[in-house]
């Protein structure tokens, strides 16, 4: 998503200045030609050589630099950039760009870019919460700037509350989102799902399953940054909440169940990236059972089969993990649930399925077309996924429906 993107990353004279060295460092790593340009007072907390090392670029701090072999270094800066992020974004940068002021290098550049514009505001709290800067932040959001939330918690003045810079992973997270518009997937909406459900068999205890979660979790990220309006159905996992999708947390599978139908009629698409649990206790104590008792029998009944259940013209892609007989476990899945697609993987494979960072998949739509894919990290699947789902919504659900190998 980053690679060959010119970013302009603007630093300002916070404390939290530091912290834009790890950014340049993620976007660079991330194949971003990263360009900073950096105010007077925030050469004070950290240095242009410093930065210039890590993006391996000039850094930009004078808008008058007889040395510069950039001519109107900021009209350059600003034409070639596809996104400009001021991080950190102090009270006085914020006060000058809502004026208009254009006093040095960064506010010029600013001024004078059509690129997309984020700001990372960071300062004490009671400066952050002073009207005049909420009004300020009002302006600029009005005029197109998106805005990353501070952070709460210990302040270096020694306060506590919102002032801190946002979490560099919020900050990538808002970066991908505004990257992402004009994608292959704009203006569309995805529902996915994610994690294994729990069944309660008592207010401790549950039925579940080894799924982590990773792999919805890196479908609903790559979905938004190729442009979707992503809202993703969650059971419990321990992974973070990803920037820039509408997450609903669920346990169990009646519950996603549920959540699934509400979003379903306004989704382009749904993948069904979840395992939900196939059983449930037909009861569940209201306390805790007692580990003393002689013995357990749990009645087991079964839970609804959400993916059947969903219907009308979205493309429909399933998951099945399978530990024999791959390829027709998966077909017969596909064809019981009349899906668009299925992602199948082996479950006994050790570099591949739950709760690693990596899968090994075959792809099979409604057609038959058999796709086997290597080792791939979950991103790098989620977005072959992707492709799939680009070319079904293009092709149209009821397009050579007579053909389909249903």
């Amino acid at each position: 998503m980053f690679t060959n993107r010119n970013i302009v990353l603007g630093v300002t004279g916070s404390i939290a200045a530091y912290k834009a060295v790890e950014l340049a460092s993620r976007l660079t790593q991330a194949g971003g030609n990263v360009d900073v340009v950096m105010t007077k007072a925030a050469t004070e907390f950290v240095t242009p050589l410093t930065l210039g090392s890590i993006t391996h670029r000039p850094v930009h701090t004078d808008m008058f630099a007889p040395s510069s072999d950039v001519d109107m270094e900021h009209i350059v800066l600003a034409e070639r950039a596809d996104l400009v992020v001021v991080a950190p974004a102090t009270a006085n940068i914020i006060a000058k760009l809502a004026a208009g002021i254009s006093d040095d290098l960064l506010c010029c550049t600013v001024l004078a870019t059509r690129a997309p514009l984020i700001l990372a505001p960071a300062m004490n709290v009671h400066m952050y919460e002073n009207a005049i800067t909420q009004d300020n932040l009002a302006k600029l959001r009005a005029r197109g700037f998106s805005i990353v939330e501070p952070a709460y918690g210990p302040l270096a003045c020694g306060e506590v509350g919102s002032g801190r810079l946002a979490d560099i992973e919020d900050i990538l997270g808002i970066i991908r989102q505004v990257l992402a518009r004009g994608g292959d997937l704009t203006g569309k909406r995805l529902v996915v799902t994610a994690g294994g459900t729990q069944e309660p068999i008592d207010p401790v205890r549950y039925i579940g399953n080894r799924s982590s979660g990773k792999m919805g979790y890196a479908l609903a990220g790559a979905a938004r940054d190729r442009g979707a309006e992503v809202i993703l159905i969650a059971a419990p996992t321990a992974l973070p909440v990803p920037v820039g999708i509408e997450v609903i947390q669920v346990q169990t599978a009646l519950e996603m169940r549920e959540e699934v139908l509400r979003a379903a009629p306004r989704a382009s698409a749904l993948i069904m990236a979840a395992a939900p649990a196939d059983f449930r206790p037909q009861s569940s104590a209201q306390s805790k059972i007692k580990k003393e008792t002689a013995k357990l029998v749990l009645e087991l009944v079964r839970n609804p089969d959400i993916l059947s259940e969903v219907g009308g013209e979205l493309v429909k892609v399933g998951f099945a993990a399978e530990s024999e007989d791959l390829i027709p476990n998966a077909t017969q899945k596909l064809h019981q649930k009349r899906l668009d697609l299925i992602v199948a993987n082996d479950i006994t494979a050790q570099d591949s399925g739950f709760a690693v960072d990596t899968n090994r998949v075959v792809l099979i739509d409604r057609w038959g077309n058999v796709e086997k894919l290597p080792l791939l990290t979950k991103l790098e699947v989620a977005h072959r996924v992707l492709g799939k789902v680009v070319e079904l919504l293009g092709k149209g659900r009821t397009q050579s429906i007579e053909s389909t190998n249903w």
